[in-house]
């Protein structure tokens, strides 16, 4: 019993590890690995908006968590934008 249920834990984990780098592979350019925190802060209208994150400045908009086949690390969201350039 306890080695069959080891065999189905090392199984589910090379199904997990083998689709995760298949959704990389087919989705991903990349996202920026490195980013900054944005502070939380009021605006003009006094409504509060929530701190988040953002990748660093660069010369690409291919790397940005919101670009069309990246993957925001903080929320898991698939990003939806087609870059400008």
């Amino acid at each position: 019993m306890e080695s069959q249920m080891l065999k189905a834990a090392v199984i589910l984990s090379i199904f997990a590890v083998a689709t995760a780098t298949q959704a990389n592979a087919q989705y991903g350019y990349g996202s920026n690995s490195r980013s900054h925190t944005i502070s939380p802060y009021v605006n003009s209208h006094g409504t509060y908006v929530q701190g988040s994150h953002a990748t660093n400045p660069n010369n690409t908009q291919m790397d940005n968590y919101t670009t069309r086949g990246n993957v925001n690390p903080y929320t898991g969201q698939m990003g939806t934008r087609t870059p400008r350039y």
